[in-house]
C-alpha cells in the first residue's frame, strides 16, 4: 500500500516506486491513495493496479467555505518583520506557519521564540516520537506557533489551528489546498494568510483561478493597530482582575496606605503599579523602539554555537524540502569585529535592545554588524566591525540613548569576558 502517493512521486521517489513494484511477485495486491491524480500517479494506477477505481468528488470549490482567505504583498527580508505585526493584532488560537524547507523551519521557529513566542519546528527529519509530542503540546495549548514543511504536516488534524500562514507561498494549487486544510475543519472557522512577493503574484493568481474563490488583499498592520490591540488586551486584563474582588481589597488598602503617608494621588499610583507590572517592556510600541526590538530578537536568534543560516536556499543550490541541505552563510570571523566602548550603562538602565536599536538607526547597521555586548555600571562595550568608517563613527558620535550622549570610541582596555 502507497500513501501520500502524489508526494512521494513529487519528491523524486518516482523511479524508486516503479522499481519496487517490479521486483514484487506478479500476484499481488496493489492500493494506491492519493488525494490528487497527477499524470504520474494516472500512469502507475494504469500500469500496476486491475480494474481500480476513481473516486472524483465535484465541487464549486476545492477550500472550505469557512476559512477566510488573505494574502499579503510583502518583500522576502520583510516577512518575518510582516509575520510579528500579524501575531500582535490577530486573535489566534493555535498557528501553523508554512515553509518550503526544512532548514527554514528551525531558522523561522528560532525567530519567533527570540520574539517571546511559543514556537517548534517539524521536518521530515524529526523523529516520529519527537514529532508526536510536538503536535500532542500544540493540542494542549503548550505550543501555540507550529513551523512545518508540506510533508511534515500532512495528515495533521488540531481542533486548535485557527490560522495557517503560507510563509513562503507554495508553488502548486495542490499544496495550496492542502495546506490550508489544516483550519476551518468541520464546521469550525478559520483564517488563511499567504505572504506573496512581487515576483510571485503569479502563483497567487494560478490558486484564485484553481481554487475557484478570490484572496482578498490585505495591508500591513501599522504601529498604531499594534498599540490597539495591546490597550485593548490591557483593558482585559485589568477588567479580569477586578473580578477577583477579595485581592483587590487587599490591595485597596495597600494603595491607601500609600497615598496617605506619600501625599500622592491615586491615579498617579494607579500608573505607577501598571507600570512596574509592565516590567521593562513597553506597554505602547513606537516605530524607534519596534525596530530596536526586531534588532535585538534577530540578533538573539542567530547568536549561539551554531553558524547563521541564510534564510533561503541561493540561486542554484537544490531545494532542501526535507532532501538535501542548502548552503549556510557563517557569522563574520572572530578577527573581523573590535570592542567599542559607549558611556551608557546599567546606571542609565540601558538595554541591549536599545544599544542595537540605537546604533543601527543612526550608523546604517543590520544585525549581522553587532557581536557581544557587555553592560557595566557606568560604561558597555560593545562588538563591532573593526574596519567602520570615519564617516559612520561620525555618524554615531551624535547618538543618544537613554538621553545620555553615547561617546563612542575604540576600547583600549582588556578585552570583556562575552556574556
Amino acid at each position: 500500500m502507497l500513501d501520500e502517493a502524489d508526494e512521494m512521486l513529487k519528491m523524486g521517489f518516482a523511479e524508486d516506486v516503479e522499481t519496487i513494484l517490479a521486483e514484487t511477485p506478479k500476484e499481488k495486491q496493489v492500493a494506491l491513495f492519493s488525494a490528487t491524480m497527477p499524470a504520474t500517479i494516472r500512469r502507475l494506477s494504469q500500469q500496476y493496479l486491475t480494474d481500480p477505481d476513481e473516486i472524483t468528488v465535484k465541487s464549486t470549490t476545492t477550500t472550505s467555505a469557512n476559512t477566510t482567505q488573505r494574502y499579503l504583498i510583502v518583500g522576502y527580508p520583510q516577512k518575518v518583520d510582516a509575520l510579528t505585526r500579524i501575531l500582535e493584532v490577530e486573535n489566534f488560537e493555535g498557528m501553523i506557519v508554512f515553509v518550503r524547507t526544512k532548514n527554514e523551519t528551525e531558522t523561522l521557529a528560532e525567530k519567533l521564540r527570540a520574539r517571546g513566542y511559543s514556537a517548534a519546528a517539524i521536518s521530515g527529519d524529526v523523529a516520529q516520537v519527537q514529532r508526536e509530542r510536538t503536535v500532542n503540546q500544540l493540542k494542549s495549548g503548550k505550543l501555540d506557533i507550529l513551523v512545518a514543511t508540506d510533508v511534515a504536516a500532512r495528515g495533521l488534524d488540531v481542533d486548535r489551528i485557527s490560522h495557517v500562514v503560507n510563509f513562503d507561498i507554495p508553488v502548486d494549487t495542490e499544496s495550496y489546498v492542502h495546506r490550508i486544510g489544516r483550519t476551518g475543519r468541520a464546521g469550525r472557522s478559520g483564517s488563511a494568510i499567504s505572504f506573496v512577493t512581487p515576483r510571485e503574484r503569479r502563483l497567487l493568481t494560478a490558486i484564485e483561478k484553481a481554487t475557484r474563490q478570490p484572496l482578498t488583499e490585505m495591508r500591513l498592520p501599522s504601529v498604531d493597530d499594534v498599540n490597539v490591540t495591546r490597550l485593548a488586551r490591557f483593558d482585559d486584563a485589568i477588567t479580569a482582575a477586578l473580578g477577583q474582588s477579595e485581592r483587590i481589597a487587599e490591595f485597596r488598602d495597600i494603595v491607601s496606605h500609600y497615598v496617605e503617608h506619600h501625599d500622592v494621588a491615586e491615579l498617579d499610583v494607579a500608573a505607577a503599579l501598571a507600570l512596574v507590572a509592565q516590567g521593562d517592556t513597553p506597554l505602547l510600541l513606537s516605530a524607534e523602539e519596534e525596530r530596536a526590538q526586531r534588532f535585538a530578537a534577530d540578533s538573539r536568534a542567530d547568536r549561539g554555537d551554531r553558524p547563521a543560516r541564510d534564510d533561503r536556499s541561493p540561486r542554484g543550490a537544490r531545494d532542501d524540502r526535507d532532501g538535501a541541505r542548502p548552503e549556510r552563510r557563517a557569522r563574520p570571523a572572530a578577527g573581523t569585529l573590535a570592542p567599542y566602548r559607549i558611556e551608557v550603562g546599567r546606571r542609565h538602565k540601558v538595554e541591549p535592545r536599545q544599544i542595537v536599536g540605537a546604533l543601527a538607526n543612526e550608523g546604517g547597521l543590520s544585525r549581522e554588524d553587532f557581536g557581544a555586548i557587555t553592560i557595566q555600571p557606568d560604561f558597555s562595550i560593545v562588538e563591532l566591525p573593526a574596519d567602520l568608517s570615519p564617516a559612520v563613527l561620525q555618524k554615531l558620535q551624535g547618538t543618544r540613548i537613554s538621553g545620555k550622549l553615547i561617546e563612542i570610541a575604540p576600547d583600549r582596555g582588556r578585552p570583556q569576558r562575552r556574556h
